[in-house]
């Protein structure tokens, strides 16, 4: 893998891009998904979710419930990666519940602040001292308690700091209660890099079938090209470590997959780059470094924001690499053992 402090520049006709960990992060919906298949079949969920990843839920199913009928296949894929998706959309239901119960809580604080005492009503009518009186007051009389005045004057920002700190605790213990964060999200520089790129030179081929791949393309804000490959596609044969996918989306945009991009996060959808014979730039967004550094790709980055595009005057794409961007540790952006039983870890 090449190492320089100097930019990376890759001359392509077009991108093609995998998608969950590559463009959209829902590592957790999905590793929440297989490793209810795991509890399901009785196998150990870490096994389960680091072989299934990358890889067609299709092959997958058939590899760990070998008694689904091949007439039953797609359906239980179907069934399967609306699982993912229903993750998903639960856990944004309960974060916005939580948000809209904070915000009504917010809103009644400081209605009940604007309506705080002002000086006549903490202390009441001013009545002039008689003179007549006054030398026989003590000077215990006069004195403010510690429990009422010296309370009532304490300053309202030390109040109002207080309870900002208070609701601050509580919202971090409330967040915890909502468990891990299962939302689909679009990763670090992918919208900068998709924009930049001219309609028609993209693809999408994914190891996703329809139902989730445009489902969590959609929860992510991208539009799906409209080359979008995905894994019940009749046209394919094999689906990742096979080059097929990315064959058959250079095919659609009408370009040598050898004159082509591709962009993946996974061993397995790595190695369907290579085989494909399309250069390949591997994220370290849902693995670590050590996990993919030796699947063959060109070039290797944190993620996305290390990659700019633009078109040259002939039509082709420059692909330039920020040489300060490349991965030398063995950190991932993405991962997560949200599917994992406290023994599995």
């Amino acid at each position: 893998m090449p190492s320089s402090t100097a930019p990376a520049e890759i001359i392509v006709d077009a991108v093609l891009f995998d998608m969950d960990g590559t463009l959209v992060n829902s590592i957790a919906a999905v590793e929440a998904a297989w490793g209810a298949v795991a509890d399901e079949i009785g196998q150990p969920r870490k096994s389960v979710i680091e072989a299934t990843h990358g890889r067609r839920a299709s092959d997958n199913l058939k590899d760990w419930k070998p008694d689904i009928k091949d007439e039953h296949l797609d359906g239980e894929v179907a069934k399967f990666e609306q699982t993912i998706l229903d993750h998903a959309d639960q856990y944004k239901k309960r974060r916005d519940s939580r948000s809209s119960s904070q915000s009504s809580s917010r809103r009644a604080s400081s209605s009940s602040s604007s309506r705080r005492p002002s000086q006549a009503q903490l202390f009441g009518s001013f009545t002039p001292i008689d003179k007549s009186r006054q030398d026989s007051t003590s000077q215990q009389d006069r004195r403010p308690s510690s429990g009422t005045l010296a309370q009532k004057l304490q300053p309202l920002s030390l109040q109002d700091n207080s309870a900002v700190e208070n609701e601050e605790a509580v919202e971090d213990e409330e967040d915890e209660d909502l468990g891990p964060d299962m939302g689909v999200k679009i990763l670090p520089g992918v919208k900068s890099l998709i924009d930049s790129l001219p309609k028609g030179r993209y693809a999408v081929a994914t190891s996703g079938a329809r139902v989730y791949a445009y489902g969590a393309m959609e929860r992510a804000g991208i539009v799906a090209p409209d080359v979008t490959i995905t894994a019940e596609d009749p046209r394919l044969e094999n689906g990742k470590p096979h080059p097929d996918p990315f064959l058959l989306a250079a095919k659609c945009l009408g370009y040598d997959c050898n004159k082509c991009l591709v962009v993946e996060d996974s061993p397995s959808g790595i190695k369907a780059g290579v085989a494909s014979g399309a250069t390949t730039l591997a994220v370290c967004t849902s693995h670590e470094k050590e996990q993919i550094e030796n699947a063959g790709a060109q070039h290797l980055v944190r993620n996305l924001e290390a990659v700019r595009a633009e078109q040259l005057a002939d039509g082709r794409i420059k692909i330039t690499i920020d040489p300060a961007r490349i991965v030398t540790d063995s950190k991932s952006d993405a991962r997560t053992d949200v599917g994992l039983k406290d023994e599995d870890k």
